[in-house]
């Protein structure tokens, strides 16, 4: 059975350890950094799972997340952010960036277990039957290295925007509420606007480039992939 590897990065040394003791008693591989500026002179690529602090010295939570997510051989690993920030604009900022999930300090380690699973679970499944590789015209999706070539040329997408535009596809012709693609897609548990969605589905547009338009909006209803 694989083991997974997680990257602890918070600038509170007492929190890492109870993290680590516990990630580690739960059979993971972990290791610890104090910062973003310590956690990227690290090999990234070689975790499966980030637990990412927001409001560290020097470079935040949010700015490290952006520099993996600009990053292909990065910007597929699952982040988990660990902030006292719970207020819903600081969520929204976290899922933009492809955050999975986002647990408010003070949380419980089981909790955090539970939703490290799940993560781990979505990040990791392959459901029966799914092809690994999907295409449409010179726009291809690769399940399982979650990677998305457009035009032979690879562009990097984050786990959600992998995850949503993943999701419009394989519904082909199917017009998803921004609703059920808030359940299909973001982690269970979190509360998030319908607006989220937009801002994901306006930044996959960019990324795709000359079949942006495959995407349609029916306004009042949601999304499809023509």
């Amino acid at each position: 059975m694989k083991t997974y590897r997680i990257l602890i990065v918070d600038d509170e040394p007492d929190l890492r350890e109870i993290l680590r003791f516990n990630l580690m008693a739960a059979g993971y591989d972990c290791e610890e950094a104090e910062n973003a500026d310590e956690a990227l002179t690290k090999d990234i690529a070689s975790f499966d799972l980030l637990l990412l602090d927001v409001m560290m010295p020097g470079m935040t939570g949010f700015e490290m997340a952006k520099v993996l997510s600009d990053n292909p051989e990065t910007a597929g690993i699952p982040i988990i952010f660990l902030t006292a920030l719970d207020a819903e604009a600081h969520k929204l900022t976290g899922f933009e960036l492809g955050a999975d999930d986002y647990v408010a300090k003070p949380f419980s380690v089981r909790e955090l277990q539970a939703r490290i699973k799940a993560v781990l679970a979505r990040s990791t499944q392959k459901e029966e039957n799914v092809p690994n590789v999907i295409a449409f015209e010179g726009l291809q999706m690769e399940f399982s290295e979650k990677r998305v070539i457009v035009d032979k040329e690879q562009v990097t997408f984050t786990p959600i925007e992998f995850a949503l535009l993943w999701m419009l596809i394989t519904h082909k012709d199917k017009v998803l509420s921004r609703h059920e693609l808030l359940k299909l897609v973001w982690p269970k548990g979190v509360v998030v606007t319908e607006r989220t969605v937009d801002v994901n589905i306006t930044r996959i547009r960019k990324k795709i480039g000359p079949y942006a338009n495959h995407i349609v909006t029916r306004s009042g209803f949601g999304y499809a992939f023509r």
